[in-house]
């Protein structure tokens, strides 16, 4: 018997907002990439804009997405594979900005970086649905993955493109209100390529000591959004006092 998803909107909602956080918050750390004035800065630029990118805007959103989803059944998740994903997320999202943001500008650079961060996403993805523990199979249509797989790798080139061209607040707003649309389609393409069966009940081995909680989501968004906003204030802090040294 096949299981049916629906959604919470509550945290649909939740997860479009933090994605644009994030988004938004990579965006402006991005900017000191090819601003730093050594190697350690541009590094610490690099995995801040990664970590605001990967951690921030996709792998939160995406497993408060995945919280918003009802599979028709009890569900907890896999403390090691759920933090997994985070790590992959977080580093691929630094690898994509650290090739894109090496020397001049380049096509073939940000479609390297892009390639490779969109695969990074994707893999989190998966990896995420694989922490999944419930009394079920779950069986992929893999056409829909393929797509949702494309879908990575082209928000991917344009999440680096705006990284590495905008300045602006009022841009970097309006990019990361694309952006969020971008990293949710992923998802919720992916999650269309779900197909999961009803296995009897039987539950995989960890399920008992998987995460689990009503207010998981609504926890989950709420631990990032201060964080992001303490990284925002950080980093705006930061650059007026460059800026008055400048002065």
């Amino acid at each position: 018997m096949a299981a049916h998803q629906s959604y919470s909107w509550m945290l649909i909602a939740l997860s479009y907002l933090i994605s644009i956080l994030g988004s938004y918050t990579a965006l402006q750390l991005a900017v000191g990439i090819p601003l730093a004035q050594s190697s350690r800065q541009r590094t610490a630029a690099i995995l801040a804009a990664g970590a605001a990118m990967g951690v921030g805007a996709i792998w939160a959103m995406h497993f408060i997405a995945m919280l918003a989803c009802d599979m028709g059944m009890p569900v907890t998740y896999d403390l090691a594979r759920t933090s997994l994903s985070a790590v992959l997320a977080f580093g691929a999202c630094s690898l994509g900005l650290a090739i894109a943001g090496s020397g001049g500008f380049s096509w073939s650079k940000l479609v390297a970086g892009g390639v490779c961060m969109g695969l990074g996403v994707a893999g989190m993805h998966y990896l995420g649905m694989t922490a999944v523990l419930m009394g079920a199979f779950i069986t992929y249509d893999v056409s829909i993955v393929a797509l949702s797989v494309l879908i990575a790798i082209v928000a991917s080139i344009a999440a680096l493109w705006l990284a590495f061209n905008l300045r602006g607040m009022a841009q970097m707003a309006g990019s990361a209100l694309v952006m969020g649309v971008a990293v949710c389609g992923m998802h919720y393409t992916g999650m269309a390529a779900v197909n999961i069966e009803d296995n009897g009940g039987q539950l995989p081995a960890g399920y008992a000591d998987g995460l689990r909680g009503e207010n998981l989501g609504v926890s989950i968004f709420a631990v990032v959004l201060v964080l992001l906003v303490v990284v925002l204030v950080l980093n705006h802090m930061r650059q007026r006092r460059r800026e008055a040294i400048t002065i």
